[in-house]
């Protein structure tokens, strides 16, 4: 036995409740287990508990039981309970100590003192293990979100732990980053027979290699333990906010019954030719009309280079246009360019060449300031944007800086915290809000100020399904409603699907696509160039023998949007 809860219970010195309340679970020696649920559903609090954070470095109180190998963790230490189980986080940024791959590598070998002879022999296995051997001499920061994951999975590695803990390993990823990610960790399982914990929102991705056994937490309980195929036959993710994966969706759509004897976890083992015909039935009678667009031009990217140091160009020759009342995405993998674009938008970065026109006048004649009364933009990290306390005060800041009278303040404020769902929180200091919750706050604080173009940089990191949907959804409705033109910049496929009309695809500073996005993801050679992948959408039309695979995803689409 590897780690057993016993009516375990954690509540937060600084809070009322306890966050985890009466787990009783068992987690055998060699299994793969992931862990799902929605944001403050606990499961990042059962991570801490598992790798000694908490009690060790958070306080709170703790009863019931944890043992891992049969020792009880609270008559451990943080070293004993780090010697157990490796932790690869979220944010890999802050995990790296060494100046250099191979440095950072070594850090736990040389705290164990080897020798340097073993040890360097050691940090090279490992490094050819994780495809960073010729990567050594770099450093970690100056890598792609991708090769950070695998520096800080080979700094666990070396250290022989027998339990491997990832908290959300694919929130920064791009979908083919991500998907190597899952494999390598899956290889890493087969080969080492270690266990390995991973704590993930996005379902579908985790389950592209083959795990063990889905936990899924809800309000500091956990409210199902099974098989994947026995939970994605089962009513329970859409009960509790969980995104299922886009072809049982599609499936559904088509009004198949799935059942656990269908085995719904991977496609590959579903009997697709069952349900051929009644998915057949429905594409056929569906709408693949594509919805119609505005042509009056607002944002116009002319021909658009810049390069950071002078010699590697990060865009190149980069052009497109933006119709006002539009709902358009940016794809690409990470560090092809697309939160630079949104740095020469907002005057932060100068181009090297071509211009940026909006409503018909060159930007390069406007100010920061006064970009900013007509283009609001919501940067990745909201901790990047937030520099008040309190919730209120942040979202006032703006109107309080053009000068607007404070009872015009407080009527604006307040119907935008009620737009984003934040009402309830209108007296709260910022800090005491989760990561999404920050990433409404940031959305609020710019669309108090009604600006004609809204940017969204990845504006579903670090969000739940639930969350997510309920913030997209009122986006939707501020295009639809208030005619407000969206630009997302993101690579979650399943976002861009849902909600945009047509995608533009940036891949090593050039721009490689621009059209419908059904049209977009029904090309794999295009897809691959980015670093994005086919979506399950695109793979269950294949299987099917359906020619038009652009139709297929836009029947889904109109029937998703029609039911949104």
């Amino acid at each position: 036995m590897s780690i057993q809860f016993t009516d375990f219970s954690f509540k937060y010195w600084a809070l009322q409740k306890p966050t985890l309340k009466n787990i009783n679970l068992t987690i055998n020696k060699g299994e793969k287990v992931v862990i799902v649920g929605p944001s403050g559903s606990g499961k990042s609090t059962l991570g801490q508990c598992l790798n000694g954070l908490i009690p060790f470095s958070v306080k709170g109180d703790i009863t019931g039981s944890l043992e891992i190998n049969g020792k009880e963790t609270q008559q451990m230490d943080l070293h004993q309970c780090t010697s157990l189980v490796g932790t690869v986080l979220q944010d890999t940024d802050g995990q790296f100590v060494g100046l250099s791959i191979g440095e950072d590598i070594a850090f736990a070998l040389e705290n164990q003192m080897i020798a340097p002879g073993p040890m360097r022999q050691v940090v090279e296995e490992t490094a050819a293990m994780m495809e960073l051997d010729d990567m050594l001499h770099m450093s970690p920061f100056d890598l792609s979100g991708g090769q950070k994951q695998r520096v800080s999975l080979a700094g666990v590695m070396v250290d022989d732990v027998d339990i491997l803990l990832f908290d959300e390993p694919l929130a920064s990823l791009d979908p083919k980053t991500g998907k190597s990610t899952i494999e390598i960790i899956d290889r890493l399982h087969r080969e080492t027979g270690k266990t390995v914990v991973i704590i993930e929102h996005r379902l579908e991705d985790v389950l592209h290699c083959h795990a063990d056994r889905i936990i899924l937490m809800e309000r500091g309980e956990i409210v199902a333990n099974m098989t994947p195929d026995e939970l994605l036959a089962s009513p329970l993710l859409t009960q509790h906010g969980i995104r299922e994966p886009l072809y049982l969706s599609a499936l559904k759509a088509a009004g198949c019954d799935i059942d656990q004897a269908d085995r719904p976890a991977y496609l590959s083992t579903i009997d697709i030719d069952r349900f051929k015909p009644q998915v057949l039935n429905w594409f056929q009678q569906g709408d693949v009309v594509t919805a119609a667009t505005g042509t009056t031009p607002l944002l116009e990217v002319n021909n658009l280079g810049y390069s950071y140091d002078g010699q590697r160009q990060t865009l190149d020759g980069v052009s497109f246009t933006v119709n006002q009342g539009e709902f358009v995405s940016i794809l690409g993998k990470n560090g092809s360019g697309k939160s630079t674009i949104t740095r020469l938008i907002m005057g932060v970065l100068e181009p090297d060449s071509g211009s940026i026109c909006f409503e018909g006048h060159d930007l390069a004649a406007r100010s920061i300031f006064e970009r900013s009364q007509d283009i609001g933009i919501v940067l990745q990290n909201p901790n990047h944007m937030i520099s008040h306390h309190m919730i209120f005060d942040e979202v006032a800041s703006g109107l309080r800086n053009r000068g607007v009278p404070e009872s015009d303040v407080e009527a604006k404020v307040l119907e935008t915290l009620k737009l984003c769902g934040l009402d309830r929180y209108r007296h709260w200091p910022i800090d005491a809000l989760s990561y999404g919750q920050k990433k409404r706050v940031t959305i609020a604080t710019i669309l108090v100020l009604e600006p004609k173009l809204l940017i969204l940089d990845e504006p579903t990191a670090g969000q739940d399904y639930h969350h997510y949907t309920a913030m997209m959804g009122f986006i939707k409705e501020l295009n639809q409603k208030l005619g407000i033109t969206i630009l997302i910049i993101s690579h979650d496929m399943h976002l861009v699907l849902e909600y945009t009309q047509r995608a533009i695809v940036i891949a090593d500073s050039k721009l490689l696509a621009d059209s419908a996005v059904n049209e977009v993801f029904s090309q794999p050679a295009l897809l691959e160039k980015a670093n994005l992948t086919v979506t399950s959408l695109y793979t269950l039309a294949d299987s099917l023998g359906i020619e038009r695979i652009d139709h297929f995803i836009r029947c889904f689409i109109n029937h998703e949007a029609g039911s949104l």
